[in-house]
């Protein structure tokens, strides 16, 4: 397989895992507010809510559970944090809200969520 096709693979397969990953934070009660958001600073896979709390997903799909965290760095983690800010920004009307981050992770099985995953002033 090529590089580009190799690419288009691994697109498909995010794009596949942020659908599933929407789905499972709707099951456990949360609003998704966005998806795929680009924003200054970075990106953000899903905003959902669930009462007064905001949460920032990044959603990493790969063989195993382990290479997918593995795959979410500091340097990504504070792009999503900045990107968070800028999104906070243009929605003042959710800033009286606790904000958290979390990750959903998909490896051959079932997908693993990660409450708090990291914190902001980490």
């Amino acid at each position: 397989m090529n590089r580009a096709a190799r690419g288009a693979a691994a697109r498909r397969r995010g794009a596949r895992a942020e659908r599933l990953a929407a789905w499972l934070l709707r099951l456990k009660g949360y609003a998704i507010l966005a998806r795929g958001l680009r924003l200054p600073g970075g990106e953000i896979d899903l905003v959902a809510r669930r009462g007064r709390v905001l949460v920032f997903v990044e959603v990493k799909a790969r063989g195993d559970i382990a290479a997918a965290a593995d795959a979410l760095r500091q340097r990504q983690r504070a792009r999503i944090v900045r990107a968070a800010r800028a999104f906070l920004a243009m929605r003042p009307d959710l800033a009286d809200h606790d904000a958290r981050f979390d990750a959903i992770l998909f490896g051959r099985f079932l997908p693993r969520h990660v409450v708090d995953a990291w914190r902001a002033d980490a």
